[in-house]
């Protein structure tokens, strides 16, 4: 019989990653926001080399505060392409040297490639780092580490790699639109399914009556990373849709809503 993965286990497997999140919070003063973005994508580029090793996260370790300030601006312009349709790819002289990857160098890398990678991170944001990032299981496990407590079942329980799905407003964001420049509904669909695939479920816009134009809408994704990917540290991101822009922000419920 296969021995059980546990949650101390993952804790463990994924310590380097949770250094190097502690480090672009506390040494960078990134948002934490944009620390656990970042982190994802490196575990996700380490997850394309094929081995189970964390070759990308277990080098940083030992790099400067300078040198992570380069690297975490290089990941923001990468996450920011993925984000924007038509944007070429950004130079990332430092992450294609640590991920030995010289294809990251051509501009069309990540753009051809954002619905993949997204996608990827997203999964990575909703399933194992829930673990890598709450502050509260490693607090328990460096106590465990230090002999204040003893076996705990909190980290003794078995690891369940699926993804749970939280409640549409969670994984909501509230888009706004400029006066007389309002965006269709299928446009703004069409977008995020052309930009990253199978990432929306739908999109709800303001009702309106006489004939006047909706001036805010609803973008529900399918996965709350989504949300976090196109924040990224901002409290609200804008986007061009067929030339207009507009600007999305989380979402937060109201006791009654003016959406179909």
């Amino acid at each position: 019989m296969a021995a059980v993965t546990t949650v101390r286990d993952v804790l463990y497997r994924y310590a380097f990653a949770r250094g190097v999140y502690e480090r672009l919070v506390g040494d960078c003063g990134c948002h934490p926001q944009v620390a656990r973005n970042a982190v994802a994508l490196l575990l996700w580029f380490d997850g394309q080399a094929g081995t189970s090793q964390q070759q990308v996260i277990s080098r940083l370790p030992g790099m400067s505060t300078t040198a992570l300030d380069h690297l975490i601006t290089e990941l923001n312009c990468v996450i920011h392409c993925l984000l924007m349709r038509d944007l070429p790819g950004p130079p990332t002289p430092l992450l294609s040297a640590l991920c030995q990857d010289s294809r990251m160098d051509h501009p069309h890398f990540f753009p051809v490639n954002r619905g993949l990678v997204v996608r990827g991170v997203a999964d990575l944001l909703d399933g194992v780092c829930t673990l890598v990032f709450d502050d509260r299981l490693y607090h328990l496990l460096r106590r465990h580490q230090t002999g204040l407590v003893g076996r705990n079942p909190e980290l003794e329980a078995p690891y369940a790699a699926a993804v749970v799905t939280v409640p549409e407003d969670c994984r909501s964001m509230f888009v706004t639109f400029s006066r007389g420049q309002p965006v269709e509904r299928e446009d703004i669909f069409g977008y995020f399914r052309e930009t990253w695939g199978d990432c929306i479920v739908r999109v709800l816009m303001e009702k309106t009556t006489g004939g006047a134009q909706p001036m805010y809408g609803r973008v529900i994704f399918k996965s709350k990373a989504f949300v976090s990917l196109v924040l990224n540290g901002v409290d609200r991101a804008p986007i061009f849709i067929g030339g207009r822009e507009i600007w999305l922000r989380e979402y937060i419920p109201r006791s009654s809503s003016s959406s179909n």
